[in-house]
């Protein structure tokens, strides 16, 4: 295996690094990472595909992913029966002829990294052999991401693991025997920065059957960060995964929801511009685990109760319930404080109305 890596690659991998160390250790809640995949929506055109990072980007995911494959990468070229798609999306295609109309070529990937690093977009992929991981390394990618189909192919999970870049991890259809088993295996070769997604592995899922809490479960479990990888349509998802701690959240992109392989489960670029606004939001509205009161609330404050003397008093007099009221704005003694005087003197005249001081009696 080569290991390729120029400044840019290294600066890609320091930005992802840094939004780990925020996810991970910041009291604050810290908003997802977006990340927008390309997959074929690009019509097998690389002009499309550069267009299409380009306007991800513009519309505010943090991370564009593709993948890496040929059809030979992922099958043979057979059309017995149990190589033919029965159902879904792709009725009616074989494997090899599905994967060689919806592959991102290998002789794209320098072009499409060197773009990216020109244009400071943090680019990965999903390679599906090692031969993919060997292309991909020569483009500098600076993440693998493990699909959710490949997370029983301890081999590549292996492989990339070895480049000691961070790996992505998807889990739909995997057993929890079968996700321990690819963590203990990127682990055992060397990966000590992991995100595992939860996902629902149907094209489109049905909102219904997410199991979001397995988002904070893979955290508990594998010290390490979680989040989703989204095929439903809509931000309800996205936001309650916030909610739930998720570092980052992975869907399909496409200019509109027929132009491409997967666009009919693909956000579009203004549905991508409302994730990204929306996950903000829900991450600021969570804040912190406590009570913090911002400067416009200690502003704010003033307009609370407080003491006032509404009836004046000569030195010497008493202080009674019928001397004050509690009233807005917030100038005199807090209304919790105000038993600790009634009864006791005042020690020089006051003329009402007046805010309440302690100061003012014996």
């Amino acid at each position: 295996m080569t290991t390729h890596q120029n400044n840019a690659t290294s600066a890609a991998q320091s930005k992802y690094a840094y939004c780990s160390v925020q996810h991970s250790h910041s009291e604050e809640v810290t908003p997802p990472l977006i990340v927008a995949e390309l997959s074929g929506n690009h019509q097998g055109k690389l002009e499309n595909a550069i267009a299409l990072m380009d306007l991800a980007h513009k519309c505010g995911a943090d991370m564009i992913k593709i993948q890496t494959y040929t059809e030979d990468s992922l099958t043979i070229d057979c059309d017995r029966p149990e190589f033919l798609l029965k159902d879904g999306l792709w009725k009616g295609n074989t494997y090899y002829d599905l994967y060689k109309k919806a592959k991102t070529p290998r002789e794209w990937m320098e072009p499409l990294f060197a773009h990216a690093r020109e244009n400071s977009i943090f680019l990965f992929s999903s390679p599906f052999c090692q031969d993919d991981v060997d292309v991909l390394e020569k483009a500098g990618c600076p993440v693998y991401k493990i699909a959710s189909f490949e997370l029983n192919y301890p081999q590549l999970i292996a492989y990339c693991a070895q480049t000691g870049k961070p790996l992505v991890m998807s889990t739909g259809l995997a057993s929890l025997e079968e996700i321990d088993a690819a963590v203990q295996t990127a682990r055992d070769n060397g990966c000590t920065d992991l995100t595992i997604l939860h996902c629902e592995s149907h094209y489109p899922a049905d909102p219904r059957t997410f199991n979001l809490n397995t988002i904070p479960f893979f955290k508990e479990r594998y010290h390490c960060k979680a989040g989703l990888s989204n095929h439903a349509i809509g931000n309800t998802l996205d936001i309650a995964a916030t909610v739930l701690g998720a570092d980052m959240i992975e869907k399909h992109f496409a200019l509109y929801r027929n132009s491409g392989v997967d666009a009919a489960f693909s956000m579009t670029p203004e549905e991508l511009t409302s994730l990204k606004q929306e996950t903000v939001t829900t991450a600021l509205a969570l804040g912190v685990k406590g009570v913090r009161l911002s400067q416009d609330d200690m502003t704010a404050r003033q307009m609370r109760r407080s003491v006032y003397l509404t009836r004046s008093l000569r030195a010497g007099e008493v202080l009674t319930e019928d001397d004050v009221r509690i009233i807005r704005p917030s100038c005199g003694l807090e209304p919790y404080r105000l038993p600790q005087l009634l009864g006791k003197r005042a020690t020089h005249d006051l003329t009402a109305p007046l805010p309440l001081s302690a100061d003012d009696f014996a």
